[in-house]
């Protein structure tokens, strides 16, 4: 299987449980025994769906069709993935408890934010990195001196941070009783798009789910094409990302991605060509449908070349990109120093920081 093959061969079995054409489609392709499965556990593992796929062919009962050892280490890797989950669970009730008991009322977003809300059939099927939530800004500064009183503390040790613009460095307790890390936000997207996207545009569609605050589907649908478009320049190459993907499919059950992105304006081309490619990528299903332009078919059709280069020229071609990305951020720091006095104190720092000074004397080889 190519690798174009392998990522539709996994989209489209992420779907099964909900679209039958996809289930009619997969289960023969798991009859003809054509599944290169080493290429499908590389894949999956690699876009975090690895226990996604394991639970929705073992809900449709397609589990008979893989060899035995894969079962098992799929099995495995989810149970550790489900206790994992359940743990970032109870975590978040203890943050949830704690700030509310402050009369701060945190909003969890993202991959917390979804297994709050039992979108999953199975809390196993998604693989979460931190516990990330939101606040006003002005329960920002008490959100993060709570949670540091409570017993937590910035993760990388040091005496300075970046200025970032979304949330506080990540934190994580001192006791280390707890291996997930935790991200307070105060903003939702980069400073360039956060006029669109904001706090106050998604306090009144929040839902209550099982004694937590959450985004309403839709906003959560687009705060997830967000974070695989813009704040990880997904849009720039031009790539799917299959965790954001499926999340983005089983919002679109409870809600229209169409309609959900249609109330941007800057960010409305990047969230449809997002949309463009889950279409494409899990069969052209009807809940994943698009506003078909001009410029979203040019991004299909460059999306659809780059799953045919080669190793090396793909390679060749994110090294690219990633240059370009780099050239943007640092001109944006470039601008930031004019106008920013907290950036201007971080890039001063920076200089005079001994470590930080060596590390890139290494990078230039000047230093072993």
């Amino acid at each position: 299987m190519t690798y174009k093959e392998t990522l539709f061969f996994i989209g489209q079995s992420l779907t099964i449980n909900h679209e039958e054409k996809n289930k009619i489609a997969i289960e023969a392709q798991l009859k003809s025994n054509s599944v290169d499965w080493d290429a499908v556990v590389k894949v999956s593992t690699g876009h975090f769906v690895f226990p996604a796929l394991y639970c929705n062919l073992k809900r449709a009962n397609f589990l008979q069709y893989l060899p035995e050892d894969l079962v098992a280490y799929m099995k495995h890797i989810t149970d550790l993935n489900r206790e994992r989950n359940q743990k970032i669970i109870a975590q978040a009730k203890e943050i949830n408890r704690v700030l509310l008991t402050n009369n701060i009322t945190p909003v969890f977003l993202k991959g917390t934010g979804n297994l709050l809300e039992c979108l999953y059939e199975d809390i196993a099927e998604r693989m979460v990195g931190d516990i990330d939530f939101i606040v006003s800004k002005k329960e920002y500064p008490k959100a993060i001196e709570v949670l540091l009183t409570f017993g937590y503390e910035t993760v990388h040790k040091q005496d300075y941070f970046y200025p970032e613009f979304k949330h506080y460095p990540r934190i994580h307790k001192k006791d280390g009783k707890s291996d997930t890390a935790v991200e307070i936000h105060k903003e939702l997207i980069t400073e360039k798009y956060a006029k669109e996207f904001h706090f106050d545009i998604i306090k009144n569609n929040t839902q209550y789910k099982n004694g937590f605050c959450v985004l309403s589907d839709g906003d959560q649908l687009n705060l997830t094409i967000i974070a695989k478009q813009i704040n990880d320049f997904g849009k720039d190459y031009k790539t799917i990302s299959l965790r954001n993907a499926y999340d983005v499919f089983l919002l679109a059950q409870n809600t229209s991605a169409k309609d959900a992105i249609s109330i941007f304006n800057k960010l409305h081309a990047p969230l449809n060509n997002f949309l463009a490619i889950c279409y494409e990528v899990f069969g052209k299903i009807e809940s994943l449908e698009y506003a078909i332009s001009q410029k979203t078919k040019s991004y299909v059709d460059t999306f659809y070349k780059q799953l045919e280069y080669s190793s090396r020229k793909k390679e060749m071609h994110y090294k690219k990109i990633y240059q370009k990305v780099l050239f943007k951020k640092r001109m944006e720091y470039m601008f930031f120093t004019i106008y920013k006095k907290e950036f201007r104190q971080w890039i001063l720092n920076r200089f005079k920081d001994k470590k930080w000074k060596k590390h890139q004397l290494k990078k230039l080889g000047f230093k072993k």
